[in-house]
């Protein structure tokens, strides 16, 4: 890996501990569980199912 994707996983690491100490984690899942259940929710399904399988972006 390189220097700048190191940094940039550090920096993503840094900010995603910060918003489960610190952000409105059970606010964003509620609205997590809406989106997957409004109109766009098979699109979102279907990126979650790409990217588990580590589909390029």
């Amino acid at each position: 890996m390189g220097k700048n994707q190191g940094d940039a996983a550090r920096r993503f690491r840094e900010a995603e501990a910060k918003f489960v100490k610190t952000g409105p984690v059970e606010e964003r899942a509620h609205e997590a569980r809406d989106a997957l259940d409004g109109p766009e929710g098979p699109e979102l399904q279907r990126a979650r199912r790409d990217t588990a399988k580590g589909a390029p972006r």
